[in-house]
């Protein structure tokens, strides 16, 4: 048995994908796993904008006023601020925009009015679940589904299609894709349930 959990910013991805798939396939007989869902998905976007942005050094993934600091100490050569990761709405916003042109190939994410709307709805969801302030809360659940299908939409954009990401240990990319193709025939799944159901 190892007793060390070793990570990066690749496993961090996955992982929040499989627990994204491993959740949702509890759903249908517990309800409060979607809370897990929301926090599993949060998670695995913020961790593929973090692939998608990172270029070879962490100053595109920082806030910009840390990240200017932190160059002009490293130019200096003085010592270096701590790294901390930008906010959540900060880095969605700079998939979209030029911080996102790492490489001749590269693309920035186009957003849909509908995705930008599942992502504030799913900042918002996942605040709540984190920062649980005690009273009473009912959530619909009819429309997770579809919020998680489009937050799988960028997260394959950006994990595939953005040309950012480098796969760089052996089966992960592959183990990806086969995630977010369980997870689609699940949420889809949950989706028509819930629409008969209403």
């Amino acid at each position: 048995m190892e007793n060390w959990l070793r990570t990066d910013e690749l496993e961090e991805s996955v992982s929040a994908l499989r627990m994204m798939r491993d959740t949702a396939l509890k759903v249908a007989n517990d309800i409060y796993q979607w809370k897990w869902i929301v926090i599993a998905s949060h998670n695995a976007l913020q961790g593929f904008m973090v692939l998608a942005l990172r270029n070879g050094n962490n100053l595109t993934i920082m806030p910009d006023r840390l990240a200017r600091k932190w160059l002009e100490a490293y130019r200096a050569d003085k010592p270096l601020p701590a790294e901390r990761l930008d906010s959540f709405p900060n880095l969605y916003e700079k998939i979209k925009g030029e911080d996102m042109e790492r490489l001749v190939m590269s693309r920035c994410f186009t957003a849909t009015a509908e995705q930008d709307r599942c992502v504030k709805k799913l900042q918002e969801l996942r605040n709540d679940f984190i920062h649980f302030v005690p009273k009473g809360w009912s959530i619909e659940v009819s429309g997770l589904p579809s919020l998680c299908l489009a937050i799988l939409e960028i997260i394959e954009f950006l994990g595939w299609e953005s040309l950012n990401v480098l796969w760089h240990k052996k089966g992960q990319r592959e183990e990806a894709e086969s995630i977010i193709s369980e997870l689609k025939v699940t949420l889809k799944a949950l989706n028509d349930q819930y629409q008969k159901i209403s």
